[in-house]
């Protein structure tokens, strides 16, 4: 698996990092106040559980499964929700935990979904964001690390379902994924 990897971008003490500092603002930021994380699968799940052990304050977390890219390393634009939440979150504050933000469009339409059940409040928070490939304007409130505009694996980010387990975040030999579509 290693072989296929061409440079490590975002090495784990930085990721570790970032996630302590985040941890370290959420529970500030929602002291006091009712907390639902949602986590996005799959990429999410990684981030969603470091995160949660960073932050200090009582939450309660759900899940959701959602598709826009298939086995391709673009977004098909069309968001299927594969597993809805199970939690109700009416007069709750939401935080959505996504492990790349890129296009956008994602993120805008579980929004828009989450605001239709009643949260006093929907928020983003990305491990990683890549703004450059935005399509639709979108504000994310907690960042990690912003990436450039490469294919990127690991820690729970994927190429068809592989790469998740890699411990940093790194970007695939391009002969990986171009031959492969």
């Amino acid at each position: 698996m290693t072989a296929d990897i061409e440079e490590i971008l975002v090495s784990r003490d930085e990721i570790r990092e970032m996630v302590r500092q985040m941890g370290r603002r959420i529970s500030q930021d929602y002291q006091g106040e009712e907390l639902v994380l949602v986590g996005v699968l799959k990429g999410g799940f990684v981030f969603l559980a470091d995160l949660m052990r960073e932050i200090t304050i009582p939450v309660d977390m759900d899940l959701i499964a959602v598709s826009s890219y298939g086995a391709s390393t673009r977004s098909s634009g069309v968001v299927r929700i594969i597993k809805d939440m199970d939690l109700n979150v009416a007069g709750k504050h939401v935080l959505i935990v996504e492990d790349l933000v890129d296009t956008g469009l994602t993120l805008k339409h579980l929004k828009e979904l989450f605001n239709t059940r009643g949260p006093k409040s929907v928020r983003i928070c990305t491990a990683f964001d890549k703004p450059s490939r935005r399509k639709v304007d979108i504000e994310v409130e907690y960042k990690g690390i912003e990436v450039p505009d490469k294919f990127i694996v690991g820690y729970g980010l994927d190429y068809a379902g592989k790469y998740r387990n890699l411990p940093d975040v790194c970007t695939l030999k391009k002969e990986i994924y171009t031959n492969q579509q």
